[in-house]
């Protein structure tokens, strides 16, 4: 999407409102695939720490570049992935 000025506070959060719709799809999406990696994988522990923390380090590292919170971003990351490893232990893998 692109950034642009606004004129007033309802079209900012409009703005926002779009973003969040778009970044929930992007979740979604991002769920779609770690499913299905879930069939590649041998044993649960191929969830591997090896795998979540170059994940972590990179999109840190986007964040520095975008200039966006690296601890938030680190934050938000950890959470995320640590709720699909439970969806997956507990809703795909009973």
């Amino acid at each position: 999407m692109k950034k642009e000025k606004v004129e007033s506070l309802e079209q900012a959060r409009a703005k926002i409102d779009e973003l969040d719709a778009s970044l929930i799809d992007l979740i979604a999406t991002r769920q779609f695939y770690v499913d299905q990696v879930i069939r590649f994988r041998r044993i649960k522990q191929d969830a591997a720490t090896p795998r979540i923390e170059e994940v972590l380090a990179r999109v840190r590292q986007q964040a520095e570049e975008k200039g966006v919170d690296p601890d938030m971003i680190e934050s938000f990351y950890t959470e995320m992935i640590q709720h699909f490893l439970r969806r997956e232990l507990k809703e795909i893998r009973p």
